[in-house]
């Protein structure tokens, strides 16, 4: 096609901001037909994130007994901000999901093994007042006695639910298996009320999420539930991570699982908030199309609208409209996320971190719509080298050339 007009002029020295009527390349056209805008800048679902440390919460020195991550959504209700979270106290950090046979009933075998649901509020988003637990591991053999965790939060008609992964088992005997639970209750305070059973049921044999449904993420769209969850399969050799969905008209259920499952092919964890009259989603970690911010009009089928970087891990964003079906989503510009950590002997230890950013129809920061806007040292850089291996292979193959 580079030859198909051999008179046609030169592309405008100012970008237009509509697509204009001549042929293109088809890089050209991706970007009049695959983003909001040509320009980053004007974009609404492109953005930078800048990151706060929050203040409230003890880590212990960062010891591994202590640990908090997988936050919520962030809501607003009773004149504060409310965010639920896994939270752990044991007396040893974690043995490793390689040890998990090491594990007993007080030693962890991973950072989210044997952990209950708490909660916090804050007046600004920046201070938090832990509250407390909110849903407890309940007595064994119930399901989550060994541990609950990473909860997201809907509000329904006046009532509020927790969903939430329930595990049987340590984490690392047989995988990181375990179904998924809620609970409700009439405040966001509790107390909460377990459904006591499975709210996702997982695939049959053979399918790609026959083993884990995790990461439940609820909206309300289309006046229905809207739960999208996160499921790792493949194994070949690593697990893959893609995003489901299941819709009821319930909040407890029965879910129906849509049939073009998986509906993300990439992404850690689950993020989505209503954008205009569609879904917008934040694709956080792993696969081809990970760290992009992609929409879809219908909620299923979504496309790529931005690709953006150091993208918030675990994001919990807070979305005032998330429970409103009126079909004008208005974005977001802050949340709760985490910082995994390295499992390193010395810090090893989760903490929960705020994020802002600009994916608002209503907000417009021009200076987190920068880019090429990362400028890190050369110890960063460093940091990320080549192993033993990698250096003995290059080694080798430098005495290779140098003999032949």
């Amino acid at each position: 096609m580079s030859d198909s007009n051999p008179d046609q002029k030169g592309f405008p020295f100012v970008l237009p901001k509509e697509k204009p009527s001549r042929e293109l390349s088809a890089a050209m056209e991706r970007n009049y037909n695959q983003y909001p805008a040509p320009r980053p800048e004007d974009n609404p679902l492109y953005t930078q994130f800048k990151y706060t440390e929050l203040k409230g919460f003890d880590y212990n020195n960062f010891d591994g007994t202590i640990t908090r991550r997988d936050p919520s959504k962030v809501i607003f209700e009773n004149g504060k901000y409310y965010v639920w979270y896994t939270y752990r106290h044991t007396e040893t950090k974690p043995v490793g999901l390689r040890n998990a046979a090491q594990a007993t009933d007080t030693i962890p075998s991973a950072d989210w093994d044997l952990s209950e649901i708490w909660y916090a509020t804050s007046e600004d988003g920046f201070t938090w007042e832990e509250q407390g637990v909110a849903i407890p591991r309940p007595p064994k053999p119930e399901v989550g006695w060994r541990s609950v965790t990473t909860t997201d939060i809907l509000v329904y008609k006046g009532k509020y639910y927790l969903y939430y992964q329930a595990f049987m088992e340590a984490s690392g005997l047989r995988g990181d298996d375990c179904p998924v639970a809620v609970s409700h209750a009439d405040s966001p305070d509790g107390p909460w009320t377990p459904l006591n059973k499975v709210v996702i049921e997982n695939g049959e044999a053979g399918e790609w999420d026959q083993y884990s449904i995790h990461d439940p993420y609820p909206i309300v769209y289309q006046d229905k539930i809207y739960l999208y969850y996160k499921s790792d399969f493949d194994g070949d050799p690593e697990l893959v991570r893609m995003t489901g969905l299941a819709i009821a008209d319930d909040p407890l259920g029965p879910f129906k699982k849509h049939p073009l499952n998986p509906v993300l092919n990439s992404g850690h964890e689950t993020a989505m908030f209503p954008f205009k009259g569609g879904v917008a989603a934040m694709v956080i970690k792993d696969g081809n199309e990970h760290f992009t911010v992609q929409y879809a009009e219908d909620g299923v089928n979504f496309e790529i609208a931005s690709m953006v970087e150091l993208m918030p891990i675990a994001a919990g964003p807070y979305v005032p409209d998330a429970f409103d079906s009126n079909g004008n989503g208005r974005g977001i510009t802050w949340g709760i996320s985490h910082l995994a950590p390295a499992y390193s002997w010395e810090k090893s230890a989760s903490i929960l971190m705020r994020f802002d950013c600009s994916l608002s129809l209503d907000h417009y920061d021009p200076e987190m719509k920068k880019h090429h806007h990362y400028y890190l040292e050369p110890e960063f850089f460093y940091s990320h080298g080549l192993s033993d291996a990698q250096r003995e292979r290059i080694d080798e193959e430098n005495k290779h050339r140098l003999n032949s």
